[in-house]
């Protein structure tokens, strides 16, 4: 016990300590017992006193439920607290998935699983990690979009930071409530565009909360070093406003110096919190905001927006895993946006330095074979002045084209992409054609959540006559055409962001580069087999989804390195092997 109270008295020392004989591979020293190389050590569960009787049953965080045993029941007060079986975690899952799978509506679904995470943390992980193939679509698109709009129904117990506009001048007090103090990776929203669905304000929490969920089911992330925040700056959806059930500022959305104001006080209270190190992902946030803080933050920030470079990057993988089926290089196609926003804007930059790297070409150069359509038609240099900023560099020499068809008919595209939000932009004509002077025609409808997607798959298969090579950003079951059954590629962020977060946390990165992005995407596209891509495929398959963030963190840690961006020194002879031994495991661990 005296050594028990030792320990308390020292406090948790935070993740960032380097101690190169912690782990098999020079790994960070894990006193929290949760990452893979720790899995069979002993811990303490203790908050700020040994954790025991009803307070262990109650911590989400040392809960085991059943998984107790009868040394660990009579050591912490718990003999006579639960039934006397023992129910082992792998029991435990096949229960929670029964359960799961009784509930009709995907937003019940949703509900069960929080309630899961709210009371026992290690079973929610191990259950998401399980059945991931499954489970992705409840806890992330499309059905968070569905517990967004609802979250003041559904809202049980707070998962994350709320930052309001009452809190100005008082953000790093806020942060400081916060119970963890060793926080390595932050999710912000402000709400303003949430998925293909608008303002949602403050109930586009559940965006930062499901994505943290996969930091740490896909990436290996510990649940500690996550924090959900959603920065409430008022709402323009006048159905919240008049909603008694909204959990939100109940004012319109504020711009100008006061929005930048605020989003200033928190770049720099996180820093003040968490150090250089902690990792920023801004999540939906609308064009005229994304862009520019991008901008702003990118080079005094370790900072990403996922809808723009992690968009960009998956999206890319997709389009060079289909040019085994295409045929030529990147170079050698012709690409048509539907859609001029951040994620279109982002794809479009990130394969736009891809052709120029392979090519040995210009920026300039590479942009040229890329073309957009927004919601007034074909982007060219003739509308160049009215143009946002971030359309400009696509605004080529052309006659105007008043919609997506007649782009396609007069520039012959290769590669058409959705980014629009809007449901059924490629329509029967749009695909045939894009297929008429395409042999295999690549159709990606990006647009989330499903009811948003520019084209099911039946529909780009059926018009294209089994030809077109198809992905979607959220998932669609199989096709079967003429006798042959075609699998539609999920083009999920998924794939992407949890092995860059845990890059950046395994090298120490202080900023992230446009390059470790392409080096994810690359790494991202070698994993798919030939067989899988025989089947219509542009990504492997989900089930094996901490082995992929495990390569993609090495490439991007590696990357990192290369570029003098990280600080974790000496680097590990063997990235991959150390990426592996950093990721969290939702295993029971034993109690002393």
């Amino acid at each position: 016990m005296e050594s028990q109270l030792n320990e308390l008295r020292a406090g948790p020392q935070g993740v960032d300590k380097e101690d190169s004989s912690a782990t098999p591979h020079g790994g960070i020293k894990d006193r929290y017992g949760e990452d893979t190389a720790s899995e069979n050590q002993m811990v303490t569960p203790w908050v700020r006193m040994v954790a025991s009787g009803v307070e262990l049953l109650r911590d989400p965080r040392f809960n085991k439920g059943l998984a107790f045993t009868e040394e660990e029941r009579d050591h912490h007060y718990l003999r006579g607290l639960l039934p006397p079986v023992h129910m082992s975690q792998e029991l435990q899952v096949q229960r929670i998935m029964h359960n799961v799978r009784q509930c009709e509506d995907p937003l019940d679904k949703y509900v069960a699983l929080m309630e899961l995470q709210e009371r026992n943390e290690r079973l929610f992980y191990k259950v998401l990690v399980d059945h991931v193939t499954e489970l992705l679509p409840i806890v992330y698109t499309p059905t968070v979009g569905e517990a967004c709009q609802k979250y003041g129904i559904i809202f049980r117990r707070p998962h994350g930071l709320y930052i309001s506009l009452k809190d100005r001048g008082r953000v790093l007090d806020v942060l400081k409530n916060w119970p963890e103090t060793s926080v390595q990776v932050i999710v912000v929203t402000d709400g303003e565009r949430i998925l293909g669905l608008g303002d949602l304000g403050l109930q586009g929490m559940g965006i930062p909360v499901g994505k943290l969920a996969l930091y740490t089911a896909l990436g290996g992330i510990r649940p500690s070093a996550c924090l959900p925040i959603t920065i409430d700056v008022g709402t323009n959806n006048e159905e919240f406003l008049n909603d008694p059930m909204y959990l939100g500022l109940r004012q319109k959305r504020v711009t100008g110096q006061t929005y930048d104001d605020l989003i200033e006080e928190f770049m720099t209270s996180v820093k003040q919190a968490y150090g250089e190190k902690v990792l920023v992902q801004f999540e939906d946030f609308a064009n005229h905001n994304a862009f520019r803080l991008l901008a702003k933050y990118a080079s005094t920030h370790l900072t990403f927006n996922d809808d723009i470079q992690g968009t960009a990057a998956v999206a890319l993988a997709g389009v060079v895993a289909a040019l085994p089926l295409t045929g030529g290089t990147l170079a050698d196609h012709k690409f048509l946006f539907n859609g001029a926003g951040e994620a279109g804007t982002g794809i479009a930059e990130i394969i736009a330095l891809e052709v120029s790297r392979q090519g040995k070409i210009s920026l300039d150069e590479a942009r040229k074979k890329i073309w957009m359509v927004d919601s007034k038609g074909l982007i060219v240099k003739s509308r160049y002045e009215s143009l946002a900023q971030f359309k400009k560099d696509y605004a080529h020499e052309h006659e105007e084209c008043k919609d997506l068809l007649e782009a396609t008919k007069a520039l012959k595209p290769s590669v058409l992409i959705g980014t629009s939000g809007q449901r059924g932009t490629f329509t029967k004509e749009v695909l045939e054609t894009v297929a008429s002077f395409n042999e295999r025609p690549v159709i990606l409808a990006l647009s989330n959540p499903t009811s948003k997607s520019e084209c099911t798959a039946e529909e780009a298969y059926t018009h294209t006559e089994g030809r077109g090579i198809f992905a979607s950003g959220s998932p669609f079951d199989p096709v079967e055409y003429k006798g042959k059954t075609f699998t539609p590629g999920q083009s999920n962020n998924a794939y992407i962001f949890p092995g860059v977060g845990l890059g950046c946390i395994i090298s120490g990165a202080i900023r992230v580069h446009d390059d470790m992005f392409l080096a994810a995407s690359v790494a991202l596209g070698k994993i798919l087999t030939k067989e899988q891509l025989g089947q219509g495929m542009l990504y492997p398959p989900l089930e094996n989804i901490r082995d992929i963030s495990a390569h993609i963190a090495a490439s991007v840690a590696e990357k990192a390195y290369k570029l003098g961006l990280a600080t974790r020194l000496p680097q590990p002879a063997d990235l991959l092997e150390y990426a592996y031994s950093c990721m969290y495991s939702p295993a029971y661990r034993s109690y002393r």
